[in-house]
C-alpha cells in the first residue's frame, strides 16, 4: 500500500478472472469514514487504518464489484455503486449530485452505470473504464466504448472534470498520474474530442 497524499491510498493486485492484469484500487481515510474506491484484494493494513471508522465501497462502474462483497462480510462496509447499469450487486444506488460519503462527488462517465468520482480534499478524480493510463499517457480506451457512443462524445462528458483543481488522476487501469493531473486530463480530453 501506497499513500499518495495524506489520507489517500493506493495498492495493485492481480484481477481475478482478467489473468495477468493488474487494477489499482484506493482508500480514502475521511475522518469518520474510510472510503474504499474500486477495491480488490485489499491488503491487511487497511484494517489498521479502519480503526472504528464507518467503511463505505463506492464503486466507479457497477461491475467493478471486485471485493466488495467480501469487505461487507469482512469490515461492515456499505457498497455505493452508480444507477442505470445491470445492476450486478446489491448496493446502495446513485447518480451524479448525490451526497456519497466521504465528500466524494460523483460525474458522469461512459457507460450506464459509471462514473467518475471527486476527491476534493485530496484534488483526486478516481475513473473506472471511462479512462486509463497506457505506457504513461491518460487516454479514452476506444476499444471499451458502448456500441454507439464515440471518444469525441466522452471527452464532452468528462469536460466538466476540467473545472475542478485536480491534481492526481486514479485510473483502476494503468498506473495513477501522481504530478499534472490537471494538465494530463486537459490532454486526453482535448487530444480526443478532436
Amino acid at each position: 500500500m501506497e499513500e499518495l497524499r495524506p489520507g489517500l491510498w493506493h495498492w495493485t493486485a492481480v484481477h481475478p478472472t482478467w489473468e495477468q492484469n493488474e487494477v489499482q484500487s484506493y482508500a480514502w481515510d475521511a475522518g469518520s469514514t474510510l472510503v474504499l474506491l474500486d477495491p480488490l484484494s485489499p491488503p491487511s493494513l487497511l484494517e489498521e487504518l479502519v480503526g472504528g471508522k464507518e467503511v463505505a465501497t463506492v464503486l466507479t462502474c457497477d461491475w467493478h464489484d471486485r471485493s466488495a462483497r467480501q469487505l461487507v462480510e469482512r469490515l461492515g462496509a456499505a457498497v455505493y455503486a452508480p444507477a442505470g447499469g445491470e445492476g450486478v450487486l446489491a448496493a446502495h444506488h446513485f447518480e451524479p449530485g448525490d451526497a456519497l460519503p466521504g465528500g466524494v462527488a460523483a460525474y458522469r462517465a461512459t457507460h450506464p452505470g459509471e462514473v467518475a468520482l471527486w476527491i476534493a480534499d485530496a484534488g483526486a478524480v478516481v475513473v473506472g473504464d471511462a479512462l486509463i493510463t497506457k505506457d504513461g499517457v491518460l487516454k479514452i480506451p476506444e476499444t471499451w466504448l458502448p456500441e454507439g457512443e464515440s471518444v469525441a462524445g466522452v471527452s464532452r462528458r468528462l469536460a466538466p472534470l476540467l473545472e475542478l483543481p485536480v491534481e492526481l488522476v486514479l485510473t483502476t487501469h494503468g498506473e495513477p498520474v501522481r504530478e499534472d493531473g490537471a494538465e494530463s486530463l486537459r490532454t486526453a480530453l482535448l487530444q480526443s474530442s478532436a
